[in-house]
Parts: C-alpha cells; sequence; structure tokens
C-alpha cells in the first residue's frame, strides 16, 4: 500500500498549504458568488430553455462555469501567498480561453470544427508552455518514450477527446460535475504523494470550487444552475491538463510509482465519459448522421428512462466510473503489469457503459433484472424526502 504510506508520511505543511487550504479558498469563494452570477445570469436572459431533447422543465440559467473559473483563479491568487501560483499560469490561462470558447458556443453557436480547431491549439499551448507531452507510455505493450511526430498527434486527438467527452457527458444534474470533482480528487491524491505541488494545488482548486456548484445544481430550486458548454470545456481542459502531467515522459508520479500503469490510471479515472461518448459517436457515424449531432444515446438517458431520478441517474453513473477506478487500483495492488493494468480498465470501461447499455436496452421488461432495476429506480426518487427538502432550502438561501 505505497500510495497510503507516501500519503501519511507528507508534512502538515504540504497538506495544509498544498491541498487543504487551496480546496476550502476556492469552495468558500464559489459559495459567496454562485448567488450573484445566478441574478446576472437571469438579467442578462443567458437560460438554457426546455425543449424535447432535454430534461429540464423550465429555463435555468446556465454561467455555472463563471462561478467555478472565480473559484479557481482567485484561489490560486491567495494561495499564492504561501506557494508560487506562477506555475500555475499555464493552467488558468488554458482554462480561461476554453471558458470564453464555451461563452461563444452557448450564445453563438460555434461549428464543431472551429470548436475543435480552438482545442488544438488551447492544447499546443499548453504542451509548448509547460512543456510536457503525451509521449511516454511507461512501459504499456512494452513501450516507453515516443517520437515527436506520434506524441503531438496523440496529444492533439486524445486531449480533444477528453474536453468532447467531458462536454457531452453533461445531461442531468450534478453528473459533469460530480465525475469531475472525483477525477479532480483521484488525480489530486498522486500529484500530492509525489509531491507535484503545482498539480496538486490545481486539483485542490478545481475540486473546492466544484463542490458548491454541485450542490446548487443538485439540490438547489432558486439557486440552481448549468454548468453550460462554458464550465463543460473548462473542466474538460483541466482533465486534459492532469492526465498530460500523470502521462508526460517526466511525470513525477510515474517515477515515484514505477509500476502503476499511469495511461490505465487516466483512463479508469475518466472512463465514462471516455467510453461512452465513444459508443455514442461511433452509432451516430453508423447511422450516417455527424458524431456532434445531439440525441438522447447516452448512458445517462438509459437511466432516465428506465426511472430513475436525475440524483439517482448521477449517483449510479459515478458508481460506474468510481468500480472501474476501485478495480484499477485493486489490480495495481496486486502488482500486475502495467499492460495488464490498461487490458482491465479497457474491459471495464467497455462493460459498464458499451456491455450496460446494450445488455438493459435488450431486457425483457417483465423478467426480474429489469423489474430490479425499476425498483432501484423508484428508490432514486428523493425529492420529496426530509433530507433533500433540507439541503433544498440551505442552497437557495445562500
Amino acid at each position: 500500500m505505497g500510495i497510503i504510506n507516501d500519503l501519511i508520511s507528507l508534512s502538515w505543511r504540504i497538506w495544509v498549504l498544498g491541498i487543504i487550504l487551496p480546496f476550502l479558498i476556492a469552495m468558500v469563494l464559489v459559495f459567496l458568488v454562485h448567488p450573484f452570477v445566478v441574478r446576472v445570469a437571469r438579467k442578462m436572459s443567458a437560460m438554457d430553455e426546455p425543449d424535447e431533447r432535454k430534461l429540464q422543465k423550465a429555463p435555468v440559467p446556465v454561467m455555472g462555469g463563471v462561478a467555478v473559473i472565480w473559484g479557481i483563479i482567485v484561489g490560486a491568487g491567495a494561495t499564492s501567498v504561501f506557494f508560487n501560483s506562477y506555475a500555475l499560469f499555464t493552467s488558468i490561462v488554458a482554462i480561461t480561453v476554453m471558458l470564453y470558447v464555451g461563452m461563444g458556443d452557448d450564445v453563438l453557436g460555434l461549428s464543431p470544427s472551429l470548436r475543435l480547431f480552438i482545442e488544438v491549439l488551447v492544447i499546443a499551448f499548453v504542451v509548448l508552455m509547460d512543456q510536457t507531452n503525451m509521449n511516454d507510455f511507461h512501459g504499456l505493450f512494452g513501450i516507453h518514450k515516443l517520437p515527436v511526430y506520434l506524441s503531438l498527434p496523440l496529444v492533439a486527438f486524445a486531449g480533444c477527446g477528453i474536453i468532447n467527452a467531458i462536454n457531452m457527458i453533461d445531461g442531468v444534474d450534478g453528473l459533469s460535475s460530480g465525475l469531475c470533482i472525483m477525477a479532480s480528487m483521484a488525480f489530486g491524491v498522486f500529484f500530492c504523494a509525489s509531491h507535484d505541488g503545482t498539480m496538486a494545488v490545481m486539483c485542490a482548486l478545481s475540486a473546492g470550487a466544484l463542490i458548491p456548484f454541485f450542490l446548487h445544481n443538485v439540490f438547489g430550486k432558486k439557486s440552481k444552475m448549468f454548468i453550460g458548454d462554458s464550465g463543460t470545456l473548462m473542466m474538460g481542459m483541466l482533465m486534459t491538463i492532469f492526465t498530460l502531467h500523470m502521462v508526460d515522459n517526466t511525470s513525477r508520479v510515474a517515477y515515484n510509482f514505477p509500476h502503476m500503469g499511469v495511461v490505465a490510471f487516466c483512463i479508469s479515472v475518466l472512463s465514462v465519459p471516455v467510453f461512452d461518448t465513444l459508443r455514442v459517436m461511433t452509432g451516430r457515424i453508423m447511422k450516417g448522421v455527424s458524431p456532434f449531432h445531439a440525441d438522447k444515446s447516452h448512458l445517462h438517458h438509459l437511466f432516465i428512462e428506465i426511472g430513475f431520478s436525475h440524483v439517482g441517474t448521477s449517483m449510479c453513473v459515478i458508481f460506474l466510473n468510481a468500480m472501474n477506478i476501485l478495480i484499477w487500483f485493486i489490480t495495481f495492488q496486486l502488482g500486475a503489469s502495467v499492460t495488464v493494468q490498461f487490458l482491465v480498465v479497457v474491459a471495464v470501461g467497455l462493460l459498464n457503459t458499451t456491455g450496460f447499455y446494450y445488455i438493459v436496452r435488450r431486457m425483457d421488461h417483465k423478467h426480474a433484472p429489469y423489474k430490479a432495476l425499476k425498483r432501484l429506480a423508484e428508490l432514486s426518487h428523493i425529492e420529496t424526502g426530509p433530507f433533500y427538502n433540507t439541503m433544498r432550502r440551505l442552497m437557495d438561501r445562500m
């Protein structure tokens, strides 16, 4: 259990100044600014209107990404008293650009080709400024450092894939933000244990900034706000940056944990968004439509059709993703090679997205397995329960 021992051995200064402080600062900042952003969104009519494809029944403010990035940027500035926040410059510039791209998409509706072009440019900026790349497989299938002519196309393809996977998974309350909170914490554990202070602080800031939004998004009524393309593109960029620093040939994580499949770990952390998006886009292409054509074929749509609530759907999808991280961790702790870790993660990722989706689609609704899912769906409706109502009142007052 080397990772546990490494975390325990960290000094209290690293825990307080590098993790707890930026986490708390970002969280408090977003709690404070969230009501103001909701009011601004309503005055500007920046609302997500319901239609036949969307799941909400009333217009909802759609500037959540603004509140989240406020927490990250101001939190980074406040943390700079104890930590050289200049090291976060590249990450902050990249997510700010993606925030504006998303806002432009929310307002003007940018073409997919233009969005992809800008995403590639921003990824190139991160690669150039941080001198980090997806240029090492760290022993996966016996492959180590990759040549530039392979690593650059790989980072562009994988980075755009991660960004758009996070964007496309955003379909029910709390899903994209919940997945990114879990991902930030998972990445943060290994960055912290490896003494990668820059990325550990960035993970703490992003998790702290996302939690208030998540709570308002899930429980709020008057305070509910969607994160919008501005927020999902920003979060996707953050996940890409974390992956870059995890996989690069100078990765501190790979150096400190030489038997860890860092590629497998990254895939496990992002498994549901990545594998579900691959399935959806492949299905659209096979039907002869654009892979970016919106429909109701995502995994979360399946849970909604079964009868799960938004909260229940988000919790189930996040649970499926957490299962893949846990299975990877068990495989890693058992001493499996990096290739075996990768194969296990891919198999589990395909099973709990593509496999689960098509198995449930073909279930006889009269048989016990589907009835069990329906029963679980009924239990997921907690909107009238005392806990949910208490949280709603609390969020709407903040």
